[in-house]
């Protein structure tokens, strides 16, 4: 687990005795949960599939557009209460949870429990378990999607189930056990059929037994005086029933477990390694269990290990999908907000590093996610607001992208930004490697028709008025949740047309692109408030309301390049931030006032990535003491929503890589900045591997004398390096080395 000077994994000298503590593989598509017990081992299995139907399946958006110029004429006159009765009467309804599957369970009489230690490996994905007699591994295959479950040690006798009595689990729930002899061993399966539903899903393990005997005691099976286990577990969600026998036969033709790990290994290994953070720390504690280096919340090796762990997690939850509020795993069946994906800052935080991290496989889970879900987003657009375009959903099961999930409170359906802050990612992922998905220009033009359609209302300046308006999930202090020119949706709405129109390609487009240029010019300007701060909504007369998680009103610093605190704006840019310097010194202001509300996680990590935008190491640095501080993790490394390990969730987790490298290194198409937010705690360390918007990989070694730069470029260009000492251009030849050496930091 040793790459360099740094640990690549964690470790725990005893079982989980919580499924939150669990240590974790994943795949992208299934899931493990690995208790590590010699006694009674425990893998609990998932999959991004997995979603209980709740009647939510058959929602469809809200046929509102009839009434909106209505409810738009009586914001504009001043009814600030308007927004409240604009919906179909229905209540809030939930998007169908995401749950786990089963666990597979392994029992044995009771041994030697001497030497334990349980270790996940970073780099292959690996879990184990040891003590004497013992020995047990378990990962998620990237290459040929199943857990593979390889268990050792002399003359080993254990009982085998599948069992779905898991936190939670329906007591309606059909449960069906199969089990039979093999030639290899056994097969166990089991079905659940899904309460007042066509919907069911099975799970296979296949048990491949080298040595001893195998006996079925079912629903399980029983295996004596073996000299090596092997299981291999897949799940299918399905209607119907499904082959079981076919899908025993899938499994036989994988292989033994060294097979199964060398297929598995180019695929997550390579993705793993393209980055990575050392930091200045005590060799003793990155020896630490995590648990214990967990204690010691301001030593460099606990954020040196989050970083390690954070990128892990990310990239074995990231596949069919990218991560949900809980990653990819979960031990209940009653998962906090239906483990969802919540698309107005809780998914996208989870994914901020996902370009600059290197790690293309979740940007390409990410754009699946988004491209399946177009069709939906259109209905969306049409039946709320009556438009030709796209219009995301705040919240989603990931398989259905409409808008039903709102509420008198949480307006969500009043929502339009959501679909700029999606396609973010994927605009930024095309900068980097200097091409331009022809798919994501197709959706960058619906959202741009979708605001021709919308943006019709004008104020008494001739500037267009977003209207309805929502600043998830906040509200002025002296007005209802709907309301008019929300920050974000002026910022989302200038970026959405002006990223679509650079898009547009060849003859016949200038047209559409002049257009949506045209439109982004009506647009008004942000309103700075009485406090010197960036106003939540430009509307005059609107009072902000301080004390909130969301930061969604400083979306033009992050993780749109609108407001800079730099003289002069990015010359790649799309938007024309005007005089951003002011702008920025509002926004810092804006941040200053903000509270923390309910503590949060994703709120003091979001507030972290706006600051280090705005170059305040000393309020980045506090952010991640609130969320270190806290007792936000559990043992396996993964995290908590509130302090005290309160609510599963991946946000910090996921998030916090993201945080680290943009204090250190930011890019845009034409902009180097290094060290821009560096907390005075981390004086000294090596980041590597990130990449930057103008198409570069970039590592980067600072200490208290000097820092180095290596800027690795795959394209030619002239860029503007920002650092402490000032600003400069810089030319960059493809393939050549740029060694850069700084002054002391």
């Amino acid at each position: 687990m040793t790459v360099g000077s740094q640990s690549h994994g964690t470790w725990e000298p005893l079982p989980a005795g919580r499924w939150e503590d669990a240590f974790l593989s994943g795949n992208g598509r299934h899931g493990a949960m690995v208790f590590g017990d010699p006694n009674d081992d425990c893998v609990i299995v998932t999959h991004h599939a997995l979603i209980r139907p709740n009647g939510s399946e058959h929602a469809r958006p809200p046929q509102l557009a009839a009434e909106l110029p209505e409810l738009q004429h009586r914001l504009l006159a001043g009814e600030l209460t308007a927004a409240e009765s604009f919906t179909d009467g229905r209540e809030l309804q939930w998007v169908r949870p995401f749950h786990p599957a089963f666990q597979v369970r392994l029992r044995r009489a009771s041994g030697d429990g001497r030497h334990y230690r349980r270790t996940v490996d970073f780099t292959t994905g690996v879990v184990e378990a040891k003590c004497a007699g013992w020995h047990s591994r378990v990962f998620v295959s990237r290459a040929d999607d199943v857990i593979v479950q390889h268990v050792t040690g002399p003359g080993l006798t254990l009982d085998l189930s599948l069992d779905h009595q898991l936190v939670g689990a329906p007591r309606d729930l059909a449960v069906g056990h199969g089990t039979a002899l093999t030639a290899e061993g056994a097969l166990l399966s089991l079905r659940a059929r899904y309460p007042d539903s066509d919907r069911a899903y099975t799970g296979t393990t296949l048990i491949v037994v080298t040595g001893g005997r195998t006996t079925l005691d079912p629903p399980g099976a029983r295996v004596e005086r073996a000299e090596s286990i092997l299981l291999l577990t897949r799940v299918r969600r399905h209607t119907g029933e499904l082959d079981v026998v076919e899908e025993s036969r899938a499994l036989r033709d994988l292989g033994s477990y060294d097979q199964l790990l060398d297929r598995h290994l180019p695929l997550h290994r390579t993705a793993y390694l393209r980055a990575s953070l050392t930091l200045d720390a005590d060799d003793a504690e990155r020896a630490l269990p995590g648990s214990e280096l967990l204690k010691r919340p301001k030593s460099p090796a606990l954020l040196e290990r989050l970083f390690a762990a954070g990128r892990y997690h990310l990239l074995s939850s990231s596949g069919m999908l990218p991560p949900r509020l809980t990653g990819l795993w979960t031990g209940d069946w009653n998962t906090a907000w239906s483990g969802a994906f919540t698309t107005n800052a809780n998914l996208n935080l989870q994914t901020a590093s996902a370009v600059a991290g290197a790690l293309p496989e979740v940007v390409e889970a990410h754009a699946a996610f988004v491209y399946g879900q177009l069709p939906h987003w259109r209905d969306n657009a049409r039946a709320i607001f009556g438009a030709r375009g796209v219009v995301a959903p705040s919240h989603t099961d990931g398989e259905s992208g409409h808008t039903y999930h709102f509420s008198r409170e949480y307006p969500l359906h009043l929502w339009t930004a959501g679909a700029d802050w999606l396609l973010k990612p994927l605009v930024d992922h095309d900068q980097t490697r200097g091409e331009q998905d022809p798919r994501l220009a197709d959706a960058l033009a619906e959202v741009a028709r979708f605001y021709e359609d919308f943006l019709t209302r004008t104020d008494e300046h001739g500037h267009l008025v977003v209207v309805p308006s929502y600043s998830p999930e906040n509200r002025p202090a002296n007005a209802s949740w709907g309301a008019l020119n929300a920050a974000m949706d002026l910022s989302a709405a200038r970026h959405a047309l002006l990223t679509a129109a650079a898009y547009q390609p060849g003859p016949g487009a200038g047209q559409d692109a002049a257009r949506w240029r045209a439109l982004a010019e009506r647009l008004p300007p942000h309103r700075v408030n009485d406090d010197g701060a960036l106003a939540e909504w430009a509307w005059p007369g609107l009072d902000d309301t301080y004390d909130h998680r969301h930061l969604s009103h400083l979306y033009g610093v992050w993780p749109l390049d609108e407001i800079t605190p730099y003289d002069t704006p990015d010359p790649g840019d799309t938007l024309d931030p005007g005089d951003t310097p002011d702008l920025a010194a509002a926004a810092h202001r804006a941040l200053e006032l903000r509270g923390a509300e309910n503590d949060s996680a994703h709120g003091h990590l979001h507030h972290a990535l706006v600051a280090a935008r705005l170059r305040d190491g000393e309020r980045v640095g506090a952010a991640l003491g609130n969320v270190l501080t806290g007792d936000f993790f559990h043992a396996s490394l993964m995290s908590a929503h509130y302090p005290r390990r309160d609510v599963y969730n991946a946000d910090a987790a996921h998030a916090l890589p993201a945080v680290l490298i943009e204090a250190l290194i930011q890019s845009t198409p034409d902009r180097l900045i290094l060290l821009p937010a560096l907390p005075a705690a981390y004086p000294k360390g090596e980041l590597r591997g990130v990449r930057a918007r103008f198409g570069a990989e970039v590592d980067l070694s600072w200490s208290p004398n000097e820092a180095r730069a290596v800027v690795r470029p795959t394209r030619t260009h002239r860029i503007d390096l920002r650092t402490l000492s000032g600003a400069r251009p810089l030319s960059l030849r493809a393939g050549e080395d740029c060694v850069l050496t700084l002054g002391p930091q």
